[in-house]
């Protein structure tokens, strides 16, 4: 994970608003099935922890795997903070059973992963490479011989670099392929795998590796080209929805993980929750809302104009193929106040002294954790919500005993948790929270500079030492609950 421009900067450069006549209002608290103070979690819910491929496993040039654009973009020095790459990373290709058992002494109930697309195709279509699933087939049997569930995410921004020659994701031909792709994997994994994710954040990799250019393909496209863009990756969405659904074994469960906007009140009035209400939608009318409701709104379309995208009501169809649960990744808060002109909400500028994580992207805001749900699950009636991806860089430094006392990733654990169970306190639907990240990894463009991991990860000798924030979270687990 990793946004280094902010989500909302995109939505602000287009001017998106609503009308506060178009949503329902704000009702009356719902004070929910549990008594005021109960730190408690409901039985069964999940907690997990996530990683990508192309951040953990290294091996990049074993078992036949193809060069995705991350291998190509990385590998220009010039592009990441520290000219580093994840040739290597954390080795988890080859020491992936390290890391289960770390999981396990942990706790975890449940694992997200990623896989590499073009282990299975080298080319990204076309034939299958022989070796393509083994390293997966190794790992989950070891993930579920301990008791660990896998949530498996199908892509997270690693594109099979033979893919770029058509265009990438500038082409259709790109969402044909991927729903290839999740039928394969449909077919070789739901034997083992009973969730699984068709893409991680897409406005991020949209809006890094296609507007501003610095994440792969690292292009600088037009407004228009990339409102397409996003459109076309969303189409792949829908076809990957339906591929795992007609290839999967019966049981399966298929849904996203998007990095929707948190629109959070700046003072919790109905006057100010309404506004943030209405801002939810309109916000994140680019990708979560255009999937749940089936249209991009008047707003998002009107904002762009002739940059608008060019689609068919078919292509919408597919689009808001329904989904079995959606994933969100919370790390930031966005504050709105009400207004009394159109479009009846302001985004809040936060200060120069607003208070953030190591990363400088990240800003604290533990309410998103309990507006973004809430919000969702009020303007589309979702049932199931999993929190994918939730987590913050620190400055770990070991002491000279070799301990990480990352305090102020507790901190931001402890915050976030305490406003998510707020939220299914009064019933919204969360059903499991997958802490970002298992253990330090490639950063993307921030090489290894940034560490988001509850494990320290020594690069020169790979060791792992598990931080105060791991020990942190192995109690949350045990007790289902906070202290």
């Amino acid at each position: 994970m990793r946004v280094r421009i902010n989500r909302r900067d995109f939505g602000r450069l287009l001017g998106l608003s609503a009308s506060a006549a178009t949503l329902p209002a704000a009702g009356a608290p719902n004070p929910g099935n549990k008594m005021a103070g109960d730190r408690k979690f409901p039985a069964g819910f999940l907690w997990g922890t996530a990683t990508s491929a192309y951040q953990i496993e290294g091996a990049t040039g074993e078992d036949g795997r193809g060069l995705s654009i991350w291998d190509t973009f990385s590998r220009v020095k010039t592009n990441t903070y520290t000219g580093n790459n994840g040739d290597v990373a954390d080795d988890h290709f080859h020491r992936y059973r390290e890391d289960i058992a770390l999981m396990h002494g942990l706790g975890i109930k449940a694992y997200q992963f990623s896989v590499s697309w073009s282990r299975i195709f080298p080319e990204g279509k076309g034939a299958v490479n022989p070796c393509g699933w083994d390293f997966y087939d190794r790992m989950l049997d070891a993930l579920l011989a301990v008791g660990i569930e896998p949530f498996c995410t199908l892509y997270h921004w690693d594109l099979p670099q033979a893919l770029m020659s058509g265009g990438g994701w500038q082409s259709l031909d790109t969402a044909k392929a991927f729903s290839d792709y999740s039928a394969n994997a449909a077919k070789h994994l739901s034997d083992r795998v009973k969730n699984f994710i068709t893409i991680s954040e897409v406005s991020t990799f949209v809006d890094d590796g296609y507007l501003y250019g610095s994440d792969a393909p690292g292009l600088k496209l037009s407004n228009a080209q990339v409102a397409q863009v996003a459109h076309n990756v969303l189409v792949g969405h829908g076809l990957a929805v339906r591929a795992v659904r007609a290839n999967a074994r019966a049981g399966t469960k298929v849904g996203i993980a998007d990095n929707a906007v948190s629109t959070c009140p700046v003072i919790e009035t109905r006057e100010h929750i309404d506004a943030a209400r209405i801002a939810y939608r309109e916000e994140n009318a680019r990708v979560l809302t255009v999937i749940q409701e089936g249209r991009y709104t008047d707003h998002y379309l009107k904002a762009l104009g002739a940059d608008a995208p060019k689609f068919t009501a078919e292509e919408l169809q597919v689009i808001s193929t329904p989904l079995d649960f959606t994933g969100l990744n919370i790390y930031e808060p966005t504050w709105v106040r009400a207004s009394s002109t159109a479009p009846g909400y302001e985004v809040v500028d936060m200060p120069k002294s607003y208070p953030r994580m190591a990363a400088g992207w990240l800003e604290f805001g533990p309410d998103g954790m309990y507006w973004s749900p809430k919000f969702a699950h009020e303007l589309w009636k979702l049932k199931d919500i999993y929190i994918t991806e939730n987590g913050a860089a620190s400055w770990d430094v070991p002491t000279s005993t070799g301990e990480v006392l990352d305090t102020d990733r507790i901190l931001f654990l402890r915050s976030y948790l305490t406003q998510l169970l707020r939220g299914i306190n009064e019933c919204v639907p969360v059903k499991g929270y997958f802490l970002w990240t298992l253990m330090d990894n490639y950063e993307w463009t921030d090489g290894y500079a940034m560490r988001f991991g509850i494990t320290y990860v020594d690069y020169k000798t790979q060791k792992r030492t598990v931080k105060l924030s791991g020990e942190f979270y192995k109690e949350v687990i045990a007790r289902n609950g906070l202290a």
